[in-house]
């Protein structure tokens, strides 16, 4: 977590169409390139290519084809159809099946009908092939619809899926005892978007508070819970709670971001921990990117000058 300030300015480069296109431009275009440390590439081969050497390490990953915020059902279409690809891809490959979506890459701003059906598509395609699929949760106005939608699908018979919370938010706390009483697979995350005092926390030890009870709650109750965090603080909090709790370390896993605490994750599969890498990749990475340089004050200085080398 950091400052308003920090996180208001990456969220305003993240809407600027002029950085975006210079971004695209000169962000992958070097395997040693700003960009890479955070993101996979922008094709599913090169996603693989990245969970295998994951999986070299004895880490576990989850695919991210990167997007959201489609504005027209011919761009949702085109996305479902793309995560339809990367499904077959990944099932050719042999690498672990798990995968993570949104629900504004499949059209939600656009018609939710559309939104769940492209959903139900991915899943018809993903669940027989022994997928787990993650639904991102978004900034807060999505909240309610995200976990409605889940919620249909998970009444319907779909079990291999999961959704996010956010310990930022003020909600989150009655959403886990919501999804957890339901037996659905909660990853647990502090928040990278840019929210309202109305609606969330606004200063870290409040949002870390937040957290703390969440997990607690979720390493008490819930189904193979994900922690996801690089805070190492909220690590041992975890570690010293199942512990004294009697809770097997193959009943959670932890995860982080690709590019982010390399040491850290190889430190806790070294200690018997299961650990899941979320491998974001395709063209749409620049949002994203943005979101992961916000969370540090010292990322400002660092994605300046890399551009700046990078167009040079």
């Amino acid at each position: 977590m950091v400052g308003r300030a920090s996180k208001t300015f990456f969220h305003l480069l993240a809407q600027s169409g002029v950085l975006k296109k210079m971004a695209s431009r000169y962000g992958m275009r070097h395997p040693t390139s700003f960009a890479r440390r955070f993101i996979a590439g922008e094709t599913v081969e090169e996603a693989i290519e990245a969970a295998r050497a994951l999986e070299a390490k004895r880490l576990h990953l989850a695919l991210d084809l990167l997007g959201e915020s489609v504005t027209s059902l011919d761009t949702a279409d085109a996305a479902t159809r793309e995560y339809l690809a990367v499904i077959d891809a990944v099932t050719r490959s042999g690498i672990e099946r798990n995968i993570s979506l949104k629900l504004t890459q499949l059209g939600l701003d656009v018609d939710k009908a559309s939104a769940v059906d492209n959903l139900r598509k991915i899943l018809e395609r993903a669940e027989p092939a022994g997928f787990f699929v993650r639904i991102d949760m978004e900034n807060s106005p999505y909240a309610d619809v995200t976990l409605e939608i889940f919620e249909t699908l998970w009444q319907q018979g779909y079990r291999q899926i999961g959704v996010v919370l956010q310990s930022a938010l003020h909600r989150s706390e009655r959403d886990l005892h919501r999804i957890t009483a339901l037996g659905a697979r909660v990853r647990l995350v502090k928040g990278a978007y840019k929210e309202p005092k109305s609606v969330a926390y606004q200063t870290k030890s409040d949002v870390d508070a937040a957290y703390t009870r969440m997990m607690w709650t979720v390493l008490s109750t819930g189904h193979y819970p994900a922690i996801a965090t690089h805070d190492r603080a909220m690590i041992d909090l975890a570690r010293q709670f199942a512990r004294e709790h009697n809770i097997a370390s193959d009943q959670f896993e932890f995860q982080m971001l690709y590019g982010v605490r390399r040491d850290l994750q190889t430190s806790l599969v070294k200690e018997g921990y299961p650990v899941r890498v979320y491998v974001p990749f395709g063209r749409e990475w620049f949002p994203y990117f943005m979101r992961r340089l916000g969370e540090r004050p010292a990322n400002v200085a660092f994605v300046l000058r890399a551009i700046l080398n990078e167009s040079g």
